[in-house]
């Protein structure tokens, strides 16, 4: 067992303690409250971790990125995210890109990364299946904690860009969108032909189809469409395709979101904001800056913030979300931002993203002013083991 003593514990719940403890067993948390409740004996752990006052936070959730899918440090040779023969790839898997020991995982725990939604890029149309892991294991497997977790989809120049010059579709933002509600359409008749067999209904089984088996799982809400849009008019068409096909949206990056919050805020749409440091890279990004985060923040968005690495580094999350709250947006929107609004938008709250009874243990210790430069990461607790590297 682990505990974890004189803490200022935020869990990211209802409660927080100034002077707290956390008791963690199997990985998971027992147990926590005031230091003045605890009736455990110290010699009853196996490691008892003086946290000296310093806050307590859960590990911190990266909800968009490619992390494993471009190897650090390997150039071409290292890039596996985009297969850009097919605009339509849904039956490609993340884990069987992912390179488990890639430096960049090493790099994100010690930062106090300890949970990574990662997978394809945005070349194709539909470009495949993320994954939910944590940022330490042997093996990909077993650093899973759901897969697949989301469908990867992209709007806007990336798919135009990608198949364009090759004279093949998409050309526009009309074929684009044309192809999502194509594949979309297939996949819900696909269902349709399945769940008529399973049920007796009809007895002829449907073929086999490794696309439209990947895509059944977004036609039965069992995970989101992650849909990369940044203009205005691309949210937009994401929603309007969600809609037609009554499926589960979320949308990443969403530049241009503070253009269109009022429909934002109706839709309650998981938001993946990000990255924002940096200059603008292409057209659709012009418009990018701060504000959208402020303008989701009074629209009651509850967004999350990425780095999309690599174009951001992972380990650097914290300073991103830093950046965030220093344009604008309060300290404990940004702190849920990176904890547990980043955990509801993957649909992996039950797990990660708070620190509460039943959760795995991944805590993050720090010293210092909370989102600013002065912050220091003094330890970082992985399923209730501590990082040592």
């Amino acid at each position: 067992m682990l505990l974890i003593k004189n803490a200022h514990i935020l869990t990211m719940e209802d409660n927080d303690y100034e002077n707290g403890y956390i008791i963690a067993d199997g990985g998971k948390i027992k147990t926590l409250g005031n230091m003045k409740d605890l009736v455990e004996k110290e010699s009853d752990f196996e490691e008892v971790y003086d946290a000296k006052g310093n806050y307590a936070l859960p590990g911190f959730v990266e909800s968009h990125c490619h992390v494993g899918l471009w190897a650090y440090g390997h150039g071409r040779d290292g890039n596996d995210g985009n297969e850009s023969t097919d605009p339509v790839t849904p039956q490609l898997r993340a884990i069987d890109s992912i390179d488990h020991a890639d430096e960049s995982f090493s790099r994100a725990r010690k930062a106090g990364v300890t949970t990574v939604v990662t997978g394809p890029g945005s070349a194709n149309v539909i470009g495949g299946q993320f994954v939910a892991l944590k940022t330490a294991g042997r093996w990909v497997d077993e650093m899973i904690i759901k897969a697949p977790v989301a469908m990867k989809a992209a709007l806007g120049e990336n798919p135009k860009f990608t198949f364009g010059p090759r004279n093949v579709a998409p050309k526009t933002r009309m074929a684009t969108a044309a192809i999502l509600r194509e594949a979309l359409f297939k996949a819900k008749e696909y269902v349709q032909k399945q769940d008529a067999y399973l049920s007796g209904e009809s007895t002829t089984r449907p073929e086999s189809d490794f696309k439209m088996e990947a895509l059944a799982d977004v036609i039965r809400k069992k995970i989101f469409l992650t849909v990369h849009a940044h203009r205005a008019d691309d949210l937009c068409t994401a929603i309007r395709i969600a809609e037609e096909f009554d499926i589960r949206l979320s949308i990443v990056h969403c530049t241009e979101g503070h253009l269109i919050a009022p429909l934002l805020s109706e839709k309650k749409i998981p938001l993946m904001l990000g990255p924002t440091f940096g200059v603008s890279g292409k057209p659709e990004t012009k418009n990018k800056g701060y504000e959208v985060y402020a303008a989701m923040e009074k629209a009651g968005v509850p967004f999350s913030i990425i780095t999309d690495h690599d174009v951001l580094p992972i380990e650097e999350l914290y300073l991103f979300a830093s950046l965030v709250h220093k344009n604008g947006v309060s300290r404990d929107t940004t702190l849920r931002a990176i904890t547990i609004n980043a955990a509801k938008n993957a649909g992996i709250d039950d797990r990660v993203g708070s620190i509460a009874p039943g959760k795995d243990a991944d805590i993050v210790i720090q010293s210092g002013r909370l989102l600013s430069f002065d912050t220091k990461v003094e330890a970082v607790f992985l399923n209730g083991k501590r990082i040592t590297e």
